[in-house]
């Protein structure tokens, strides 16, 4: 936190020193505002919430597994037992593989979001380059990004040019 912290106090400086330009612009509001971002999300939704539902089914059926060893234990044999619990555990694990196939660390989840997403936030990126061009900002801070602004002044604000850029101004909104 620190050396972000003085790494922007230093740019802060050399900018302030020779005059350049920046601004801001709030990326999650411009997403938010894109079909495009909302019919990615949609179907990346409706995906997820079909992952989570075959997850809970297999839960489902290893806890329906666990209750009919339990109801039946005192009429099983040890070898009987032994492979109902052997039969349990493996199908613990084949849950655990498909968790971690759809959610986990470039799982299925992750790659179907970076393939909807990604043209998205690349078109977002590239209006922000010509705004940038256009109004000849040296830097363009990103509002919804993890660089904290704890006050930002409007007329430093282009997160309406990026959406004018991009075609999803206001009509009735005129930029200054």
């Amino acid at each position: 936190m620190k050396k972000s912290l003085i790494l922007f106090l230093a740019l802060f400086s050399i900018v302030h020193v020779y005059g350049q330009k920046f601004g801001y612009v709030d990326t999650d509001y411009v997403l938010g505002k894109m079909p495009e971002y909302k019919e990615a999300q949609g179907e990346i939704n409706k995906l997820s919430l079909g992952w989570q539902e075959e997850i809970k089914e297999m839960s489902r059926k290893i806890e329906s597994m666990y209750n009919e060893l339990q109801a039946e234990e005192v009429l099983l044999t040890a070898e009987m037992k032994k492979d109902r619990m052997a039969e349990i555990s493996r199908k613990e694990g084949e849950l655990k593989e498909y968790q971690k196939k759809i959610f986990g660390f470039e799982g299925l989840f992750f790659l179907k979001k970076k393939e909807l997403i990604k043209p998205v936030q690349d078109k977002v990126f590239e209006a922000i380059e010509r705004v940038c061009k256009d109004q000849r900002l040296a830097i363009m801070f990103d509002k919804a990004g993890d660089m904290v602004m704890i006050y930002t002044d409007p007329r430093h604000d282009y997160t309406d040019y990026v959406l004018e850029e991009l075609g999803l101004g206001d009509p009735n909104d005129v930029i200054k």
